[in-house]
């Protein structure tokens, strides 16, 4: 088996096989680098790594073994991602531990399910109906935005919304009424188990 540094010169060479052949070699140990630090965000931060790799892989000069390079490459990436959600640029992680930045592995885990049943819920609703809540809370458009996509007015996008909102409650059954982990990246699920006023969208 060639070794990691033959697969490297071969790969700056323009031979994307050796490329493949290195990556497919690391990416178990660099996906659980990730896996039990973020939990469903490991793929994103894993693509990331080979990301950064590929773009700075003219710059390992070969004083350390690839593998060495590469973990430096995900502790960066790591380290960037826990800032981003700390919302701050400095983060001192010689005091700091994962557990006061990230949601617990399994609060993660849960609320993937939740969301996972909540798409479900979604695809039984009437397609106008769907497509109204995913692009208003998925994609953030507001009613003007929304008004000119369904081609009605803006009053009756909201109206929509609230029945909408309604029927996919009436879909989800007790699910509305689950704690959810608060991660902040879903504001459908959240405004399901918050809901707003009967005026709001």
């Amino acid at each position: 088996m060639d070794d990691d540094l033959a697969l490297l010169s071969r790969w700056r060479d323009g031979d994307k096989h050796s490329g493949h052949a290195l990556f497919s070699r690391h990416f178990p140990a660099v996906y659980r680098f990730f896996e039990h630090k973020v939990g469903g965000e490991a793929d994103e931060l894993v693509q990331r790594t080979f990301t950064a790799c590929v773009a700075s892989r003219e710059q390992f000069r070969a004083e350390s073994t690839f593998r060495t390079y590469l973990f430096a490459i995900a502790r960066k990436q790591l380290y960037s991602h826990l800032r981003t959600l700390a919302r701050r640029d400095h983060v001192d992680f010689e005091a700091t531990s994962l557990a006061e930045i990230v949601t617990s592995v399994p609060g993660r885990i849960g609320k993937l399910q939740l969301i996972e049943r909540l798409r479900a819920a979604l695809a039984r609703l009437p397609a106008e109906q769907q497509l109204l809540l995913e692009l208003h809370y998925w994609q953030e458009l507001d009613a003007s935005a929304l008004a000119e996509i369904f081609d009605i007015p803006a009053g009756t996008v909201r109206v929509r919304l609230l029945r909408a909102r309604k029927a996919l409650r009436a879909q989800l059954g007790d699910l509305a009424d689950e704690p959810v982990p608060s991660t902040g990246n879903d504001r459908l699920l959240e405004v399901l188990s918050h809901p707003p006023s009967e005026d709001q969208t």
